[in-house]
């Protein structure tokens, strides 16, 4: 038996396990997440459904087993966050993983859903994917990096003023790695 607003998690690896119902909640959750300002790889908001759903319905088509999955996160059924983590298979790099589009939907916000989220990729990444290291890129000026930093997380680099938003407001680019 499930309690009550404890977060569950779900990963797809395969487009075909991707329901509509799911497909729907999670471009909805990005549609949400951006046009309140979130750094989640749509940098000028507002955007719409549409827009997003090309971007999605891409991710979804890629996903496989070894190279990229979604872990979901849900509470009472509903989609509360979602991220993307993704693997290289050459054999050079296929050691460590990146992990894209971290979200909480902002009805979710400030109930640990992110930080349980984040604690359960780095089980998935080890566990189930064999990675030793996960990457990521964080956009500076929001406190992306002091989130990662209490989970572990190490900054390795910054891209000084990489990303525009607009004229006069240049972010940083972090970069951080997982030891896994």
């Amino acid at each position: 038996m499930m309690r009550e607003g404890v977060p569950v998690f779900l990963q797809v690896t395969d487009g075909l396990e991707m329901s509509p119902d799911l497909r729907r909640e999670l471009i909805e959750c990005w549609v949400t997440v951006t046009n309140a300002g979130g750094a989640a790889g749509f940098p000028f908001p507002p955007v719409s459904i549409d827009e997003v759903a090309v971007v999605a319905d891409q991710l979804i088509a890629d996903l496989d087993p070894e190279r990229s999955r979604f872990l979901l996160t849900l509470v009472d059924g509903t989609l509360a966050g979602w991220l993307n983590v993704r693997r290289n298979v050459d054999p050079l790099i296929a050691h460590w993983g990146t992990v894209h589009h971290v979200q909480t939907h902002t009805s979710f916000r400030s109930r640990g859903i992110g930080a349980a989220m984040m604690r359960q990729v780095r089980h998935v990444a080890r566990e189930e994917m064999g990675l030793e290291q996960l990457h990521l890129a964080a956009r500076g000026g929001v406190g992306l990096e002091d989130f990662y930093r209490r989970l572990g997380w190490k900054e390795i680099g910054r891209w000084p003023g990489a990303l525009r938003l607009a004229p006069g407001d240049d972010r940083d680019e972090i970069l951080m790695v997982l030891e896994l």
